[in-house]
């Protein structure tokens, strides 16, 4: 691949963004290999969690405003196409079956604010910016909007999408957008460790279907959801990793996922 890296150890599939002279700005390219790399994660073994971070010195800048306005002059069917491209990365990291976390080395911006909000968890250094900057060029965040409302609600995704102001790390972290600040020497570690104890302690089947549960059950009413609910406990009772997790419990023996 030639704008991304991937490499697997101890169970976590690390993907780095590898276009730091753009700051790893998304195009159709990056997108693609994005698209494929998660595609693939998915059912590696050797993958339990999953790792996204930017080389150099930027997490994501968001959108190559040169390839946007390359794509000013196509169509409206050929623009919906590579809005559909890019939906289909958020959507699949969404509802990844494996934990996804962002490691935000530096500013996540527009769309690389996006990427780092489809993530299960977000940790970043205290140095990063956060902001959906798209209304300030005329623009518009139209597909990370229905991620952010499920994420933080609909009132501060209209504070932070409205305005397009950049936010601090900190504040990134009050409004839900983040997990943890960490420093820089100390960001991967952190997050190794975190991955490590996800993939050690918790069960991968049970991750799976907790995120496809909840990723649906939101679109549902609320006896819907809770027959879903219902039908999910029931099907999980019969997983072979419950039968595994509850028998270690009983007889007291250490559970190794």
């Amino acid at each position: 691949m030639q704008h991304l890296k991937y490499s697997v150890k101890n169970r976590i599939g690390t993907i780095r963004l590898n276009r730091p002279d753009k700051r790893n700005a998304l195009n159709f390219e990056l997108v693609s290999e994005l698209r494929q790399v998660f595609s693939e994660a998915a059912t590696d073994e050797r993958v339990r969690v999953i790792v996204l971070t930017g080389e150099g010195k930027a997490f994501c800048a968001g959108a190559d405003l040169t390839y946007i306005q390359q794509l000013q002059q196509n169509t409206f069917e050929e623009n919906l196409e590579d809005s559909r491209h890019l939906k289909e990365l958020f959507y699949a990291i969404y509802t990844h079956p494996k934990v996804v976390i962002a490691q935000v080395n530096g500013h996540a911006l527009a769309g690389g604010c996006g990427l780092a909000t489809v993530c299960d968890f977000s940790f970043s250094v205290p140095e990063a910016k956060f902001g959906y900057t798209e209304v300030k060029i005329g623009f518009v965040p139209a597909i990370v909007m229905q991620f952010l409302i499920r994420k933080i609600g609909e009132g501060k995704t209209k504070d932070l999408l409205l305005s397009g102001r950049i936010i601090t790390a900190e504040e990134a972290k009050y409004y839900g957008l983040i997990n943890e600040v960490t420093e820089a020497d100390q960001l991967e570690q952190r997050v190794t460790e975190f991955a490590l104890e996800l993939s050690t302690n918790c069960s991968g089947e049970s991750i799976a279907l907790t995120k496809k549960m909840m990723a649906a059950g939101q679109s549902k009413s609320l006896e819907e959801a809770l027959e879903y609910a219902a039908e999910g406990n029931a099907k999980a009772r019969g997983n072979a990793d419950c039968k595994k997790g509850i028998a270690a419990f009983l007889n007291k023996d250490d559970i190794s996922w």
